[in-house]
């Protein structure tokens, strides 16, 4: 697996370790950074370069609101009416108000095809001529319907306008007419002076001005913005510092700030102050972002310069996508297809009565009504008469039932013990209604890393000091034992009791002070980072940039080199009860590019020494030949990284004081330049940091969540596959990627090169094809990888830009443009799309060679880019996809997946809130698809079959009957029956069948993953499931008819009375078809309750309860006019016979659905059946392995090589560095010279 990688410096392919742009990054700015890509080092300082004056967009005056409502800055809203661009700072999202309400929703409803259908429905039943049935039989369903739904979509909007209602009405301080005004925040306006206080939300995005602190120095929280939850800082403008600290200097504060214009990028900010005649440049360090929390500040001043819908957070939260299922999209396909046969049935039925009528309607003397029409326009008339008659065939309840039953199910979800998490009281949370089923069908899962399959808490867990490695359970002898206790740290009243380390040894030689490489290491760490510290309560608490940084630093003072405070200037550490100060000579922090950072400290005894640490490729390339245990450091790196741990080189270096001195000016000097001042610096730093001497390698876990591996094999087992999408290092996350069982040692692995190599192979072949057999139909594509075995991806993003063609490859040819290198476009060979059928086929050759593969690794990728792999899956695929993660940048990629998932963790709540579903746990993903995603699934696609079975039964009787009234429209019900069958008569056990039914339980669920496949596949729910539930209706249909038809034929009643009359025919038919349908929904019942029974017996029992009510002689004294059944019922159902004609009916339905049953079960089993047949013996078998403790998961496999995983953030040393922390510097500290000798450079040793 040892790959080697081309150095991105030397080669014109991307580079690994960086994120190719930002997701606002314009063809313009791409221009500018190209153009500043320097080929050839230059080690002189660069003049200063002024931003360029075009580039500032957004002008904001302080303390001038009608400044900004001048005409330069309206624009055009519609028409000829204007308003201003500056956005206020109140947020909108809500959709109604009162007035809006009930035009706006009624809208929105009657998009929906089939409630427009049924408004069309009654109107026609309003037209005298037409109307076959009363208005009231689809007024009351269609207003039961829309009614339900506007109270579900009020009571949603309604806590949304709470939500707005809370955020807008927020307190802050405000500076009106001279002094602080308390106003709440959406009367803030752009250009006004704010006053926060500690513990405060900002309300804008605000430039900071001044605080209490020194320096006005501002600590914030960023956890709702970016996911991280260490504290950030930010600093004002010295001249706004030393002058805006007074109200009234506040007030005559009158500066204009031209800047950017608002946009999402929360890790660039860009402007200028004019302020008195001078210009100060302002950058993102100088920006309070809306969504962050001020800390440990008491109060700070600032100038709001965006608000509202401009501010970053809001810019960021991206477009809310309408997510729908697929099951939505085919349940319209199928209402469309039932449209059509309900227009070809009524065309050909209104065929019928033109025939009829002309054949024998005119000749018959009795059958004249005194209207003189043609058979032609009586044919017209009858067919909107069948369209009356049939729009039972679409069901109008169908809507508000499935909504009633994804409520159901997300309740369900809600409640489920086994997805709470206990230790941060944190339950699984369904926050939409509306995809509950699409939780069964998922075929791909996108999962970010850090904070989703990780904990993001860090452990020092093991290092190799001169050659020696520690970590492992060990006796203070240096006995290693197979488990052993943790250390008692109570010898060290500064330690961090949580600390957890098992080997004894390393505590007593470091305790001994004997070995001098231990505590020269321990110091190391305790003194080369970028921690704040402060005290609270008598305790030491940490601010780190990163947590491994938090974990080293931690680690240190447990062993006795306790870090406690640090100055612009010095760092004061306890080394073992020893309190020693040490003067900072230079911080060199670290980033992406470098990959470590150092320190230049000045001794007590005088001493100038260098520590570095950093990846172990950097280090060493800058190793002296001096420096001893390198290759056995090496090796005790290959088994870290084995381990999946994150490991890290330290290293010295003794300096003299004249080599500082030069070097200083220089470093000095590197400091003054404004353009590029970083890649300047970046060659300093690379002059003082070589011939360095190693002192060892620290080892920190990247703790996994509980049950991650074990998740992500069931998963794969239920043929899902699962992506990772990461802004992490290409190493850590494929270390990772191994540690949770995604990667495997079988598995052969390829990068980006390789995959650029491979499609730019398929790309030539595809243009070596003529035209018309590239544009026309060929052949499906040969598989990318035909050797036998698993395939996986590993991706970073600059290597995605470059496969896919982004925007880095148009960076790449402005490089090679000027230098003078570029290849002519139009020549294949460059590599660039000829046009665009050629980009999206290389698009679709990516995905293709992607999802051969078992598993994929994106690293380095931008949230965009996140979004963007999603989006080609859905897109070439057609697939389900799901998308999980718990931070900020993970939110485009949530809004882009069918399924959005958030992960309530450490990390803020921007990804919750823009999740479908959250919970606290990855490990919860597997109960989530697989037992309710799969169960709503079930129920769903069962609940729609039966529902259209039971309209067509219910519906098609009318079509039979119509062949013995002449096709003239005639009902074949009570109008009352026709109004409550569906509503009273036959939803109540089919609702509750999609809510409760289940085939198999939940363990049984989750331990044969293969019961996922068929959602997958869609097999439950298709058109041939629909024609099934059709013919079925129609067969129904025909035996609910003509048997009763039969039975009424030359009989007579016990007292001589024939009860052939239509209003008997239409009881028996009706209760009938009740007894059939409430039956039938039993037959197909998996999972009997007390209230499934209930429903059944209960719904047949209210059809009987209601309809003698409304055949009763009483009600129809009172409505004579709508109830004209008097007595029909009782008359008919006291005859004998026709309760054997309704058994008779209902037996005949029956008989055939359970004799297929039966053999379908026999003779072609599903897995679920066989399941269901052996459920009691394995139920037995899972309590047996209940009993037995399953072995814990075993890092490790095959050796690799060591990574480089050092996930730190630029740190704090511009803010240490400008003397700007907190703490000043004491007066005097003093302590012990140190008692390591200074060793000169040339025959430098390891300590």
């Amino acid at each position: 697996m040892n790959r080697h990688r081309v150095d991105s410096r030397g080669s014109l392919g991307p580079d690994d370790e960086v994120m190719p742009y930002s997701d606002d990054e314009t063809d313009d700015e791409l221009e500018v950074s190209s153009e500043e890509e320097q080929e050839e080092e230059s080690r002189d300082p660069q003049p200063p370069e002024e931003a360029r004056p075009s580039e500032m967009g957004w002008k904001v005056k302080a303390n001038d609101r009608p400044y900004h409502q001048l005409p330069e800055f309206k624009k055009k809203v519609f028409l000829c009416f204007k308003k201003s661009r500056y956005s206020g700072n109140e947020i909108k999202t809500y959709k109604y108000n009162v007035l809006t309400f009930l035009p706006l929703n009624l809208y929105e409803q009657f998009k929906r095809v089939a409630n427009l259908y049924f408004l069309a429905l009654l109107i026609l039943q309003i037209i005298p001529d037409i109307s076959t049935l009363p208005w009231y039989t689809t007024l009351i369903p269609l207003v039961v319907v829309l009614g339900v739904t506007a109270i579900k979509d009020l009571v949603d909007d309604l806590a949304r306008h709470r939500m707005d209602k809370e955020i807008n009405n927020r307190k802050c301080e405000v500076l009106l007419d001279g002094a602080f005004q308390e106003s709440r925040w959406r009367n803030i306006q752009v250009g006004d002076v704010v006053r926060l206080k500690k513990n405060d939300f900002i309300p804008a995005d605000i430039l900071l001005l001044s605080s209490s602190n020194p320096n006005s120095l501002t600590y914030v929280e960023t956890a709702e913005l970016d996911g991280e939850t260490n504290l950030k800082f930010k600093l004002g403008l010295r001249v706004t510092d030393e002058e805006l600290q007074e109200v009234r200097q506040l007030a005559e504060f009158n500066a204009l700030i031209e800047c950017e214009e608002p946009n999402n990028r929360l890790d660039k900010f860009v402007g200028t102050m004019r302020w008195d005649g001078g210009h100060y440049p302002l950058g993102l360090d100088n920006m309070l972002l809306r969504g962050c929390t001020i800390r440990n500040t008491e109060v700070c001043q600032g100038l709001v310069i965006f608000a509202g819908a401009d501010t970053k957070i809001m810019r960021n939260s991206g477009k809310t996508r309408f997510k729908r299922t697929k099951i939505d999209e085919l349940m319209n396909y199928m209402v469309y297809t039932i449209f059509v046969l309900l227009i070809l049935v009524a065309a050909g039925l209104a065929i019928g009565h033109s025939f009829w009528y002309q054949e024998i309607g005119m000749k018959a003397w009795y059958l004249f009504d005194g209207k003189d029409r043609s058979s032609s326009y009586r044919g017209f008339l009858s067919f909107w008469g069948y369209i009356i008659v049939l729009n039972t065939m679409v069901p109008i309840s169908l809507y508000v039932s499935v909504e009633v039953i994804r409520l159901g199910q997300s309740k369900f979800i809600n409640w489920d013990l086994q997805m709470y998490y206990a230790e941060k009281d944190t339950p699984a949370k369904a926050r939409t209604t509306t995809l509950n089923e699409q939780l069964g069908q998922i075929e791909y899962i996108f999962s970010d890393k850090t904070g989703t399959l990780t904990q993001n808490v860090m452990q020092f867990k093991k290092c190799t000091i001169a050659g020696h490695s520690y970590g492992d359970p060990t006796t203070a002898e240096g006995v290693v034992l197979d488990r052993g206790r943790p250390v008692d740290w109570s010898w060290n009243r500064q330690a961090d009791k949580k600390f957890d380390f098992r080997d004894h040894s390393l505590v007593a030689r470091v305790r001994s002070g004997k070995d001098k490489d231990a505590n020269e290491f321990f110091k190391l760490l305790s003194l080369c980072h970028t921690v704040m510290v402060e005290h609270k309560d008598g305790d030491l608490v940490y601010q780190a940039a990163s947590p491994d940084e938090g974990a080293l630093v931690t680690a240190a003072r447990n062993f006795g080199y306790v870090f406690l405070s640090r100055t612009q200037d010095t760092i004061t550490i306890r080394e073992m009860e020893q309190e020693k100060t040490y003067e900072m000579l230079a911080l060199l922090d670290f980033n992406s590019d470098r990959k470590r950072m150092s320190i230049i400290l000045r001794f007590p005894d005088g001493r100038i020494r260098l520590y570095c640490k950093g990846a172990d490729t950097v280090i060493y390339e800058r190793l002296s030949p001096n420096s001893r245990h390198k290759e056995t450091t090496q090796s005790h790196l290959d088994v870290f990284a084995n381990a999946t741990l994150r490991t890290l080189c330290l290293s010295y270096k003794d300096i003299s004081t004249a080599e500082y001195e030069a070097w200083s000016q220089k470093h000095t000097e590197a400091q003054l330049v404004m353009a590029d001042r970083d890649a300047v610096l970046d060659r300093v730093y690379e002059q003082i940091e070589s011939d360095l001497m190693l002192i060892g390698a620290t080892a920190i876990e990247d703790k996994l969540q509980d049950g991650v591996p074990e998740t992500i094999a069931t998963l794969a087992k239920a043929d899902i596959k699962i992506w990772v999408l990461t802004g992490d290092k290409k190493e850590t996350a494929e270390n990772i990627g191994y540690a949770c069982s995604l990667l495997t040692d079988e598995m052969q692995i390829h990068y980006g090169e390789d995959v650029n190599e491979k499609l730019r192979l398929r790309q030539a072949n595809r243009r070596n094809e003529t035209q018309a057999l590239r544009r026309g139909q060929k052949k499906p594509a040969e598989p990318f990888f035909p050797a036998p075995g698993k395939n996986a991806l590993i991706l970073t993003g600059g290597w995605l830009n470059e496969i896919l063609y982004e925007k880095k490859k148009k960076r790449r040819r402005l490089r090679l443009r000027r230098l003078g290198r570029r290849v002519p476009p139009s020549n294949p060979q460059d590599g660039q799309p000829m046009d665009d059928w050629e980009k999206e086929m290389r698009q679709i050759d990516f995905v293709d060679m992607a999802c051969e593969c078992e598993a994929v690794i994106c690293c380095r990728v931008t949230p965009k880019q996140k979004g963007n792999v999603v989006s080609l899956v859905k897109k070439y695929k057609k697939a389900v996809t799901l998308s999980i993660g718990d931070g900020a940048n993970d939110v485009n990629m949530i809004k882009t997946a069918d399924i959005g998932v958030g992960i309530s963790g450490q990390e803020g709540m921007q990804a919750v809130m823009s999740s479908d579903y959250a919970f606290a746990q990855f490990r919860y993903l597997q109960r989530l698809l697989l037992v309710h995603g799969r169960w709503s699934y079930i129920r769903m696609c069962k609940f729609l079959r039966f529902f259209f079975f039971k309209n067509f039964a219910f519906t098609l009787v009318h079509f039979w009957y119509s062949f013995f009234n002449g096709y003239s429209s005639q009902v074949a019900y009570e109008d009352w029956f026709i109004t409550l069958y569906n509503l009273a008569y036959s939803s109540l056990p089919v609702l509750l069948v999609g809510l409760l039914d289940q085939d198999v339980n939940d363990k049984l669920s989750l331990k044969f993953p293969k019961l996922y496949l068929p959602g997958q596949q869609g097999l439950l729910f298709n058109y041939k499931n629909f024609f099934i539930s059709l013919f079925h209706g129609i067969f129904i249909s025909l035996i609910i008819f003509f048997i009763p038809y039969g039975a009424f034929l030359q009989t007579m009643g016990q007292d001589g009375e024939a009860p052939t009359d239509y209003q008997s025919l239409a009881v028996v038919t009706a209760s009938s078809l009740v007894f059939i349908v409430n039956l039938q929904m039993s037959l197909d019942t998996s999972y009997w309750t007390f209230v499934n029974c209930f429903a059944v017996l209960g719904s047949i029992a209210i059809y009987f309860g209601i309809m003698f009510d409304i055949h009763s002689a009483g009600i129809h004294v009172i409505f004579p006019s709508a109830f004209t059944f008097t007595g029909a019922a009782s008359n008919a159902l006291r005859q004998p016979y026709l309760w054997l004609t309704i058994i008779l009916t209902v037996g005949i339905s029956l008989l055939p659905v359970i004799c297929i049953q039966f053999l379908h079960k026999s003779i072609w089993p599903s897995v679920g059946d066989k399941i269901q047949r052996n459920r009691k013996r394995y139920e037995m078998e899972m309590e047996e392995e209940e009993r037995k403790k399953p072995p814990t998961f075993q890092r490790g496999g095959r050796s690799r090589r060591s990574a480089y995983a050092f996930s730190h953030s630029r740190g704090y040393a511009d803010l240490i560095s400008s003397g700007r922390s907190i703490r000043r510097r004491p007066a005097g500290r003093g302590g012990p010279q140190e008692s390591i000798r200074e060793v000169p450079q040339r025959a430098a040793e390891n300590i």
